[in-house]
Protein backbone atom coordinates (compact mmCIF):
# COMPACT_ATOMS: atom_id res chain seq x y z
CA UNK A 1 0.00 0.00 0.00
CA UNK A 2 1.35 3.43 -0.97
CA UNK A 3 1.50 6.19 1.61
CA UNK A 4 -0.78 9.26 1.35
CA UNK A 5 2.29 11.35 0.48
CA UNK A 6 3.20 9.09 -2.46
CA UNK A 7 -0.38 9.01 -3.75
CA UNK A 8 -0.68 12.77 -3.62
CA UNK A 9 2.66 13.20 -5.36
CA UNK A 10 1.21 11.22 -8.26
CA UNK A 11 -1.91 13.41 -8.29
CA UNK A 12 -0.05 16.73 -8.08
CA UNK A 13 -1.65 17.76 -4.77
CA UNK A 14 1.48 17.87 -2.62
CA UNK A 15 1.29 21.62 -1.95
CA UNK A 16 -2.31 21.27 -0.77
CA UNK A 17 -1.33 18.44 1.56
CA UNK A 18 1.56 20.51 2.92
CA UNK A 19 -0.70 23.54 3.47
CA UNK A 20 -3.29 21.41 5.25
CA UNK A 21 -0.67 19.73 7.47
CA UNK A 22 0.94 23.09 8.30
CA UNK A 23 -2.43 24.68 9.06
CA UNK A 24 -3.46 21.90 11.45
CA UNK A 25 -0.05 21.93 13.13
CA UNK A 26 -0.19 25.75 13.47
CA UNK A 27 -3.46 25.39 15.34
CA UNK A 28 -1.93 22.75 17.66
CA UNK A 29 1.37 24.62 18.25
CA UNK A 30 0.13 28.21 18.65
CA UNK A 31 3.58 29.80 19.07
CA UNK A 32 4.32 28.81 15.47
CA UNK A 33 1.37 31.01 14.50
CA UNK A 34 2.54 34.22 16.15
CA UNK A 35 4.53 37.43 15.71
CA UNK A 36 7.08 39.40 17.72
CA UNK A 37 6.06 43.03 18.22
CA UNK A 38 7.20 45.72 20.62
CA UNK A 39 9.33 43.37 22.71
CA UNK A 40 6.71 40.65 23.14
CA UNK A 41 5.01 37.97 21.11
CA UNK A 42 1.37 37.88 20.12
CA UNK A 43 -0.58 34.82 19.01
CA UNK A 44 -2.72 35.04 15.91
CA UNK A 45 -6.34 33.90 16.16
CA UNK A 46 -6.48 32.95 12.45
CA UNK A 47 -4.30 30.54 10.49
CA UNK A 48 -3.51 32.25 7.18
CA UNK A 49 -0.96 30.31 5.14
CA UNK A 50 0.89 32.06 2.30
CA UNK A 51 2.24 29.93 -0.52
CA UNK A 52 5.18 31.00 -2.64
CA UNK A 53 4.33 31.21 -6.34
CA UNK A 54 7.00 31.86 -8.96
CA UNK A 55 6.08 34.29 -11.73
CA UNK A 56 8.13 35.40 -14.74
CA UNK A 57 9.66 38.35 -12.90
CA UNK A 58 9.52 37.53 -9.19
CA UNK A 59 7.65 35.49 -6.67
CA UNK A 60 4.37 36.28 -4.93
CA UNK A 61 2.90 34.87 -1.72
CA UNK A 62 -0.89 34.69 -2.03
CA UNK A 63 -2.72 33.59 1.09
CA UNK A 64 -5.13 30.80 1.95
CA UNK A 65 -7.10 32.50 4.69
CA UNK A 66 -8.32 30.30 7.56
CA UNK A 67 -6.48 27.34 6.02
CA UNK A 68 -7.05 25.25 9.14
CA UNK A 69 -10.79 25.30 8.46
CA UNK A 70 -10.52 24.12 4.85
CA UNK A 71 -10.57 20.58 3.55
CA UNK A 72 -7.76 19.17 1.47
CA UNK A 73 -9.93 19.54 -1.66
CA UNK A 74 -10.69 23.18 -0.81
CA UNK A 75 -6.99 23.90 -0.28
CA UNK A 76 -6.11 22.25 -3.59
CA UNK A 77 -8.71 24.22 -5.55
CA UNK A 78 -7.73 27.50 -3.89
CA UNK A 79 -4.01 26.91 -4.48
CA UNK A 80 -4.67 26.21 -8.15
CA UNK A 81 -6.76 29.39 -8.48
CA UNK A 82 -4.32 31.61 -6.55
CA UNK A 83 -1.33 30.25 -8.49
CA UNK A 84 -3.00 30.81 -11.84
CA UNK A 85 -4.04 34.34 -10.94
CA UNK A 86 -0.60 35.14 -9.48
CA UNK A 87 1.06 34.17 -12.76
CA UNK A 88 -1.51 36.22 -14.69
CA UNK A 89 -1.00 39.28 -12.44
CA UNK A 90 -4.62 39.18 -11.27
CA UNK A 91 -4.23 39.05 -7.48
CA UNK A 92 -5.64 41.82 -5.34
CA UNK A 93 -3.65 43.47 -2.50
CA UNK A 94 -5.79 41.80 0.23
CA UNK A 95 -4.87 38.38 -1.21
CA UNK A 96 -1.20 39.20 -0.57
CA UNK A 97 -1.35 40.52 2.99
CA UNK A 98 -2.24 39.06 6.36
CA UNK A 99 -0.31 35.79 6.27
CA UNK A 100 0.60 34.23 9.60
CA UNK A 101 2.93 31.58 8.08
CA UNK A 102 4.62 30.98 4.71
CA UNK A 103 5.15 27.70 2.83
CA UNK A 104 7.51 27.31 -0.11
CA UNK A 105 7.15 24.01 -1.99
CA UNK A 106 10.19 23.42 -4.21
CA UNK A 107 9.14 19.91 -5.20
CA UNK A 108 8.16 20.88 -8.74
CA UNK A 109 11.70 22.14 -9.30
CA UNK A 110 13.34 18.90 -8.16
CA UNK A 111 15.17 20.63 -5.30
CA UNK A 112 15.84 18.26 -2.40
CA UNK A 113 15.94 20.93 0.29
CA UNK A 114 16.50 24.62 0.94
CA UNK A 115 15.75 27.26 3.53
CA UNK A 116 13.96 30.58 3.43
CA UNK A 117 13.76 33.84 5.35
CA UNK A 118 11.05 34.43 7.94
CA UNK A 119 8.69 37.29 7.16
CA UNK A 120 8.92 39.78 10.07
CA UNK A 121 5.21 39.44 10.93
CA UNK A 122 5.56 35.66 11.30
CA UNK A 123 7.21 33.23 13.72
CA UNK A 124 8.32 30.75 11.06
CA UNK A 125 8.41 29.69 7.41
CA UNK A 126 8.65 26.18 5.96
CA UNK A 127 10.39 25.02 2.80
CA UNK A 128 9.57 21.61 1.35
CA UNK A 129 11.82 19.78 -1.07
CA UNK A 130 10.95 17.27 -3.75
CA UNK A 131 9.49 13.91 -2.77
CA UNK A 132 12.00 11.15 -3.29
CA UNK A 133 12.06 7.44 -2.63
CA UNK A 134 14.35 6.24 0.16
CA UNK A 135 15.37 2.75 1.17
CA UNK A 136 14.16 1.90 4.67
CA UNK A 137 14.67 -1.20 6.74
CA UNK A 138 11.49 -2.06 8.63
CA UNK A 139 11.00 -5.33 10.49
CA UNK A 140 14.17 -6.67 8.90
CA UNK A 141 12.97 -6.06 5.34
CA UNK A 142 14.21 -3.44 2.90
CA UNK A 143 11.39 -1.26 1.60
CA UNK A 144 11.04 1.83 -0.50
CA UNK A 145 9.32 4.78 1.15
CA UNK A 146 8.58 8.33 0.00
CA UNK A 147 10.33 11.12 1.89
CA UNK A 148 10.41 14.88 1.77
CA UNK A 149 12.88 17.26 3.42
CA UNK A 150 11.16 19.98 5.44
CA UNK A 151 13.24 22.96 6.56
CA UNK A 152 11.75 25.26 9.18
CA UNK A 153 13.18 28.73 9.64
CA UNK A 154 12.15 30.41 12.91
CA UNK A 155 12.25 33.70 14.74
CA UNK A 156 13.71 32.29 17.98
CA UNK A 157 12.30 35.17 20.00
CA UNK A 158 8.93 33.48 19.47
CA UNK A 159 9.52 29.85 18.50
CA UNK A 160 12.51 28.16 20.10
CA UNK A 161 13.98 24.78 19.18
CA UNK A 162 11.77 22.48 21.29
CA UNK A 163 8.55 24.09 20.07
CA UNK A 164 9.87 24.15 16.51
CA UNK A 165 10.69 20.44 16.79
CA UNK A 166 7.18 19.70 18.10
CA UNK A 167 5.70 21.66 15.20
CA UNK A 168 7.80 19.82 12.59
CA UNK A 169 7.07 16.48 14.25
CA UNK A 170 3.34 17.15 14.04
CA UNK A 171 3.59 18.09 10.36
CA UNK A 172 5.50 14.86 9.70
CA UNK A 173 2.88 12.77 11.48
CA UNK A 174 0.06 14.48 9.60
CA UNK A 175 1.80 13.88 6.26
CA UNK A 176 2.21 10.18 7.03
CA UNK A 177 -1.43 9.73 8.10
CA UNK A 178 -4.41 9.49 5.80
CA UNK A 179 -6.50 11.81 7.98
CA UNK A 180 -5.81 15.14 6.28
Amino acid sequence: MRSPLALLAQQGSVTAMLVRACALALREVPRANAAYRDGRFELYSRVNVAITVATDDAYLTPILFDADRKSLAQCSAEIEDLSRRARAGELTPPELSGATFTLTDLGAYGIAGASTVVTPSQAAALTAGAIRELALVRDGALRSTPAVTLTLTCDHRILYWAQAAAFLNRIGRLLSEATL
